[in-house]
């Protein structure tokens, strides 16, 4: 049996698992080594067998270790994936007629909310979240803003202007939820229609159980 070098535990990459193709290329170099008669017919057939069960690259490296070219290394590590962009903020302004968000609807991490003369309400209770922080920025104008959460979400008032409308979070009547849950991060300017934040009323519960 042909005593071979062993593998360098130094190599980081020497654990990974080697492919179909990995093997066919150590077994092609070792039938052209063969052809140069640099191996005879018993030492190829040794390390063409070792070569077909190897299992890893460090399985792999030794085999080809004293030949020309030196041993077979492992494929550089790929760089990580580019982060995916943010998705751009959601915007609503109330007009004339008004706006709103209700219903199953993705959440994006910052929502800019403009009440115009309509008013605009944003039901975050049928709402999918990609993230659990989400930045709100609340201007009440005339027709005011209405922004209903879960009753397992935290609100975090970060700076308001009353106005003449007012701002008011009635989450905080009742006792925080436990546990870590997703927050509602808001700046709020209550204009003349005001700025509410609250958790879903009677009716609005009754429609989610149909």
């Amino acid at each position: 049996m042909t005593n071979l070098p062993q593998p360098s535990d130094h190599d980081p990459r020497a654990a990974l698992r080697a492919s179909d193709s990995d093997r066919e290329a150590v077994a092609e170099r070792l039938r052209e080594a063969a052809g140069d008669g640099r191996l005879d017919l018993e030492e190829l057939q040794e390390r063409l067998d070792r070569t077909f069960t190897a299992k890893t690259y460090g399985d792999l490296a030794p085999i080809t270790a004293d030949l020309p070219g030196g041993r077979m290394h492992a494929p550089p590590p790929q760089p990580p994936a580019p982060a995916a962009p943010p998705a751009p903020p959601l915007v609503l302004k109330g007009g004339v007629a008004g706006d709103s968000r209700r219903g199953h609807w993705v959440v994006p991490q910052r929502i800019h909310l403009y009440g115009g003369m309509g008013g605009v309400k944003v039901d975050f209770t049928q709402a999918e979240l990609t993230q659990s922080l989400v930045d709100l920025d609340a201007h009440g104008d005339i027709g005011g803003v209405t922004v209903v959460v879960p009753t397992t979400w935290r609100v975090e008032l970060l700076h308001t202007e009353s106005g003449m409308g007012g701002v008011s979070n009635k989450t905080s009547k009742l006792p925080p939820p436990e546990g870590p849950g997703p927050v509602l991060r808001a700046t709020c300017s209550g204009g003349i229609g005001g700025v509410t934040i609250r958790h879903p009323n009677r009716w609005e519960l009754r429609k989610l159980r149909k």
